[in-house]
């Protein structure tokens, strides 16, 4: 099918209402900011921090949310699960393989969905955040590149809360994870930004992938940062089993 009669099949539609479900099971989630209309069906990329095994989920209900039925730029070993991995391609969804030479490929897939009119969301931090206040990282110039090669707008996603559901080392302690959040029930927040201003960065010149790419990470820390009034620091949910990494710091402006 050409890409431009891209639409979300009812398979990834029927997981997004489950995952809006599953997101009610175990926390309180409260979606703030929208999409524009005229970018709800694309062509858009999405940009989120990664915090938890558990963003998928959220960041799936919250766009069920908000009508948004976006292809997801995964991680290649979720293809390579039995059932996972056949639900992920049947959704349209688009497979990284960090760390080899294919990961170019899936951003050249990613520019064809963009460009032929799909939203895609992506993690510019290019993994979970290990920053030890769980602020955005530096991004990785992915997300930049993607947004050039396309020329589709780009809208921040904050999210908090999903680190209080699934600890970073899932499956291990997941079950421990689930059941403490069954009980507790955490906020579990999203916030839809406005678009980042890129359109003065000329794609190729010297520079301008790390100047989009710090403009998209510093408009998602901004976003974050009512999310988590309370903890402007460090979070109230420490999990044990999280690494901590400062040397991907974002060098911006931080909240304080």
């Amino acid at each position: 099918m050409n890409s431009t009669l891209w639409r979300a099949p009812l398979l990834w539609r029927g997981a997004q209402t489950l995952a809006r479900a599953a997101v009610g099971l175990v926390g309180r989630l409260e979606v703030t900011g929208d999409v524009p209309d005229a970018l709800r069906r694309g062509p858009l990329i999405l940009a989120a921090n990664h915090i938890s095994p558990f963003d998928p989920v959220v960041l799936a209900a919250a766009c069920r949310v908000r009508d948004v039925a976006p292809r997801i730029m995964a991680t290649g070993g979720l293809f390579r699960t039995p059932v996972i991995g056949a639900l992920m391609r049947r959704a349209g969804h688009i497979r990284v393989d960090r760390g080899t030479a294919a990961v170019h490929r899936s951003l050249e897939v990613a520019a064809q969905a963009v460009a032929g009119g799909s939203v895609v969301l992506v993690y510019p931090e290019g993994r979970i955040g290990l920053d030890p206040g769980m602020w955005p990282e530096r991004g990785k110039t992915g997300t930049a590149r993607l947004a050039f090669a396309s020329g589709a707008a780009v809208v921040p996603v904050a999210q908090w809360g999903s680190h209080e559901v699934l600890p970073y080392r899932a499956p291990k302690g997941m079950l421990r994870g689930v059941a403490r959040a069954l009980v507790r029930r955490p906020a579990i927040r999203v916030h839809f930004g406005a678009p980042v201003p890129i359109d003065d960065l000329r794609s190729g010149s010297p520079g301008a992938a790390r100047h989009a790419t710090d403009r998209i990470i510093d408009a998602i820390t901004d976003d974050l940062v009512p999310l988590r009034p309370d903890e402007p620091d460090l979070p109230r949910h420490v999990d044990p089993g999280r690494p901590v990494d400062t040397a991907r710091a974002h060098r911006g402006h931080r909240p304080g």
